[in-house]
């Protein structure tokens, strides 16, 4: 009888290992028996249904590959060692958002090629890349492998950072440090590799280290190593952000290029990140690099969830009628030709018992999205009012990004919110220097709600959030005296005297505040209906809520005899006025709130009337 381990088994059936297990320790699988420690299984087994164990408890935070696929549900990723293999780039740099499984990847790649004493080819029996032929099998377990995560070297000043690069060092340095007993390795190599150790070596050495280690473990093993960095430009980000850049940048352009750049004794290399700082800063001179960005088609579907992983995922845990609203919450990145959901997003989404809310803005710091945008003109103000409305923005792509450049370049600036994961590309108009001409649009409701409460409520944001919140609740009232000391006291507090002029100022002013309102309504603005063109027109997405027409007056002083409070009444009538003469609420059908307010300078009136429209026509 043939027997297969309880790992086998539960690659073979879509289960985890400590699923198997559990169903072996409850005798509910024929013929399962311990060796040791192990559960062996007959390949042909079969156990009781109705009393197996629970869905496996899902990978939120979990990293390590080998604890992932054993003890976790695992979204199978493992043909990206096949593409990998075939298409063999000898330095690949993978960049997506933050939280779309670079990290869970980057340890896969790792555990099926590194060597170790003992085999971990059990680990990947069962999954897509072990039912591939016996080209791609005979890689697993074939090279030393040299392995950095940098993810977490988040420090406010270059001394510390130092320290902690140097440790990340140190530590890969003592798990390898069995080939100090290889004869091959010569007395100088000895010294250097047990000073990195003891932390002796002088500090302008330390950027050797990583050209050094490939060397040493190259003579120890006699097979080129592999060199895995992971959130490369995590310090690189905080140099920016804190004042130490070019010492960071220093570092990283000798450290990288003595590993990467011409090195006989590297097989292969894979750095992952946010962004691909520019060439003439860390990645100079190196002509071997394959930069793997949302825009190019290959390894596109290897980071985030598919659609047709999404619908398993749901299925599998009892909530494939979710899926239309997972889609909508987290679905919208286009990563070359394919749709990815937020991988993070959703497995939350469904440990919550498909509780739909905005998860991954507490995954990491959006310090620099609020910079970017603060530092930012009029015009850049403006466009992220559109894409809050759901327009969309055409702008030149460059995925090759200097972070001090970010907040002065209106490319950079889209850019990084590409990379970073805020914007998602609509469509790619190809240049012909190799970068793009993108359209961009907000992905989704989740990413919408970042915006919200990340980007504009920051310090210089002319909108905050609890402006919007406070603008919501009296506009869903329809509280025209709460609406009324709202503004004013916004005018008060916020604009200047000259602001206060034209009719477009506060036009963009009360479209700032609608755009909050985009999950439930559609925004409008300036658009014809009826007889005229409307200023603003909130068309809710749900039958059951009412709509809202709002119209806006600017008053200009005529005369010495001007009475600022008798004309603010008089014009906000005269708004209610022109919605219904003019016919605005043409289109909609069921409740309608037309909604008068009338400016003078920093004072302002509000006036609100409940409309009915059926089928077009309008009911007082």
């Amino acid at each position: 009888m043939e027997f297969i381990t309880s790992l086998e088994m539960a690659n073979r059936i879509g289960k985890t290992k400590r699923w198997v297990n559990d169903c072996c320790a409850k005798g509910l699988i024929e013929g399962a028996c311990k060796d040791g420690n192990r559960w062996m299984i007959p390949a042909d087994a079969k156990w009781e249904v109705g009393s197996e164990p629970s869905q496996a408890p899902l990978p939120i935070g979990i990293s390590d590959f080998e604890l992932a696929i054993s003890d976790y549900y695992y979204v199978d990723k493992t043909l990206l060692i096949k593409d990998i293999i075939d298409y063999r780039p000898q330095v690949s740099l993978f960049l997506r958002p933050r939280r779309f499984g670079k990290t869970l990847n980057m340890d896969m790649l790792k555990t099926y090629f590194e060597k170790n004493e003992v085999s971990k080819a059990e680990l990947f029996s069962g999954t897509n890349i072990w039912k591939q032929s016996k080209k791609y099998k005979d890689e697993q377990g074939k090279y030393p492998v040299i392995f950095l995560t940098f993810k977490d070297i988040k420090y406010s000043c270059w001394d510390d950072t130092f320290i902690n690069l140097k440790n990340a060092i140190t530590m890969e340095y003592k798990r390898h440090a069995e080939i100090l007993d290889y004869a091959d390795l010569n007395e100088v190599d000895i010294t250097f590799y047990k000073d990195v150790l003891s932390g002796k070596l002088d500090d302008a050495l330390w950027s050797t280290t990583l050209g050094r280690l490939s060397e040493m473990l190259h003579i120890a093993f006699k097979v080129p190593a592999m060199i895995f960095m992971d959130e490369y430009d995590t310090p690189i980000e905080q140099g920016h952000a804190h004042g130490f850049y070019d010492a960071i940048i220093g570092f990283m352009r000798n450290f990288l290029s003595g590993g990467l750049k011409d090195n006989k004794h590297l097989s292969f290399a894979f750095l992952t990140g946010i962004l691909r700082v520019a060439k003439e800063s860390i990645f100079s001179g190196l002509n071997n690099l394959n930069s793997n960005s949302v825009l190019e088609k290959r390894y596109s579907e290897y980071f985030g969830f598919t659609e047709k992983e999404v619908k398993k995922l749901l299925k599998d845990y009892g909530y494939a009628d979710k899926f239309e609203e997972a889609r909508k919450w987290y679905d919208g990145y286009k990563f070359g030709q394919q749709d990815i959901y937020n991988p993070w997003s959703m497995l939350n989404y469904v440990d919550s018992g498909c509780e739909a809310r905005a998860y991954w803005q507490s995954t990491g710091s959006n310090e620099i999205i609020g910079e970017v945008i603060n530092a930012g003109n009029q015009s850049l103000s403006e466009e992220m009012g559109e894409l809050l409305l759901g327009k969309s923005k055409t702008v030149y792509v460059d995925t090759a990004v200097i972070y001090p450049e970010v907040s002065k370049n209106i490319s950079s600036v889209y850019s990084f919110l590409l990379m970073g994961g805020y914007l998602t590309i609509e469509k790619i108009i190809p240049m012909d220097d190799g970068n793009s001409m993108c359209e961009l649009k907000i992905p989704n409701k989740e990413i919408l709600i970042v915006y919200e409460k990340e980007i504009l409520s920051r310090k210089g944001s002319l909108v905050t959030q609890s402006d919007a919140i406070e603008f919501k609740t009296a506009l869903m009232l329809t509280d025209s005296v709460k609406l009324q000391q709202l503004l004013q006291d916004f005018l008060r507090e916020v604009i200047s005297y000259h602001d206060a002029a034209a009719e477009g100022f506060y036009h963009g002013l009360l479209l700032g505040l609608s755009a909050m309102l985009y999950n439930s309504y559609e925004i409008m603005s300036n658009r014809e209906a009826g007889d005229g063109r409307y200023d603003i027109r909130l068309k809710a997405r749900d039958g059951a809520m009412p709509h809202f027409v709002i119209e806006i007056k600017a008053i200009k002083k005529e005369d010495e005899n001007f009475d600022e409070s008798k004309a603010l009444v008089k014009e906000a009538a005269e708004a209610i006025k022109q919605i219904e003469d003019k016919d605005y609420i043409a289109g909609l059908t069921g409740e309608v709130r037309a909604i008068g307010v009338a400016f003078y300078k920093k004072r302002c009136e509000v006036c609100s009337k409940a409309l009915l429209s059926v089928n077009g026509i309008v009911s007082n």
